[in-house]
């Protein structure tokens, strides 16, 4: 690293990943595999992202549905699963319909943060983008703002995880934003619970409608998925606006806590068999569903993804439903043991005007519905692997004039048993 004589330090790499959530880290130890020298920078000042820090515990869209489940998504979710596996900090919950993966908060953290050390990648936490040197179709550099002074960050190629689009914001790219508003979740971890009183869902959402004003529930249902053994649960039952505006977002952070406060009044006020003796272990930063995307060459529609269209240019697949979050009481979300596996074209990560950056995660383009499909755990993976890979092979070309073919028979694995 250099600090010039302006007072800028300065760093430079192959890849620099923006945003360290699982699609960030997932690009980042994928490009770092492939001998690059990767810098991973993240505005938290932790790594991991919501993944670790928003106390969301579960890893969704990871495997198909119905009774005899398959892995969809490999690369860093194999280390994943055999390294919390060994630890007991993941539990499989397979069901006749949804397959899903609950995991240690703290466990997965701690491995983040194991597997950037030793893959020897440049990370800097407690960095916000407030920059991007652009040259027209070429991404040069970007500026963070950190405690320590502003730092450049040079690069071949970027990789836009931030989950708001905010680098290709910068960059001045288009973007687009929701019509309508899309809430996120307070999550909440509780301990000291008695799992084997654990209410029903339709007990627990009975009864949540039923005392929705007595104790001023903003939220009527929702989910509460328990570490089996642990007397440990995270609790996903509020509902809060997120909006792209940096005094309402911190308000509704504010709203979203007392809303947690709010769920576990009525936890243990309803079910003291399980709940009575419970306390509060962690707070979570927001989590954010959806904010900003990129503008990407493909748009992702619902349409594609309820008939399953295997693009020319797939670089991933998952079966997890559109989960639709539009309504501050309640959610949409209908699954079957049938759902089909729908795929992710590598067109949704590329913005058009640019020859050297490629998005992972949330921010990859898809109409709303559709984007309510991709964004969770699983196909975050595999966009940040498919991201990695794709700039790889671009060197210091263009990302759109890459072998598709070599593409996928690197990512071969995401897209077939």
């Amino acid at each position: 690293m250099k600090g010039p004589a302006s007072g800028k330090w300065h760093v430079a790499g192959d890849i620099c990943v923006v945003g360290a959530g699982i699609a960030g880290i997932s690009a980042a130890l994928e490009a770092a595999r492939l001998g690059l020298k990767v810098v991973l920078a993240d505005s938290l000042p932790a790594l991991g992202g919501q993944a670790a820090n928003a106390n969301i515990g579960d890893i969704a869209g990871l495997f198909s549905n119905g009774p005899e489940p398959v892995q969809l998504t490999h690369g860093i979710a194999d280390d994943i699963l055999r390294d919390l596996g060994a630890q007991g900090a993941i539990h499989y919950a397979f069901s006749p319909v949804v397959n899903c993966v609950f995991y240690d908060d703290l466990a997965l953290g701690r491995w983040i943060d194991e597997a950037v050390r030793k893959a020897g990648i440049t990370a800097v936490v407690g960095a916000v983008l407030c920059g991007v040197t652009r040259h027209g179709r070429r991404v040069d550099e970007i500026e963070v703002a950190t405690r320590f002074g502003p730092l450049q960050i040079s690069a071949a190629g970027f990789v836009d995880a931030t989950g708001d689009a905010a680098l290709a914001w910068e960059a001045g790219l288009p973007c687009r934003e929701p019509v309508a508003p899309i809430y996120g979740s307070q999550m909440v971890v509780l301990e000291n619970l008695r799992e084997d009183k654990n209410p029903s869902y339709p007990e627990l959402w009975g009864r949540a409608r039923a005392k929705a004003e007595t104790y001023g529930l903003v939220r009527k249902e929702g989910f509460i998925c328990f570490l089996p053994g642990r007397g440990i649960a995270t609790v996903n039952m509020t509902h809060v606006e997120t909006p792209l505006e940096p005094v309402s977002a911190t308000q509704r952070m504010l709203e979203g806590r007392n809303q947690a406060d709010r769920v576990f009044e009525f936890l243990r006020g309803e079910f003291p068999e399980c709940f009575g003796n419970a306390r509060i272990r962690a707070y979570g930063v927001p989590g954010v569903r959806q904010t900003r995307w990129i503008a990407g060459r493909h748009q992702l529609t619902a349409a594609e993804v309820r008939t399953a269209v295997r693009f020319p240019d797939s670089i991933g697949r998952t079966a997890w439903i559109p989960e639709i979050h539009h309504d501050a009481d309640h959610l949409d979300w209908r699954p079957a043991a049938d759902d089909p596996i729908h795929y992710i074209p590598l067109g949704c990560l590329l913005p058009p005007d640019v020859d050297n950056v490629a998005a992972a995660g949330r921010c990859v383009d898809g109409d709303a519905i559709a984007l309510s499909s991709i964004r969770v755990k699983g196909p975050c993976i595999a966009t940040g692997a498919a991201a990695a890979h794709a700039l790889a092979l671009a060197g210091r070309g263009s990302v759109h004039a890459i072998d598709v073919g070599a593409l996928q028979e690197r990512l071969r694995r995401n897209l077939e048993d």
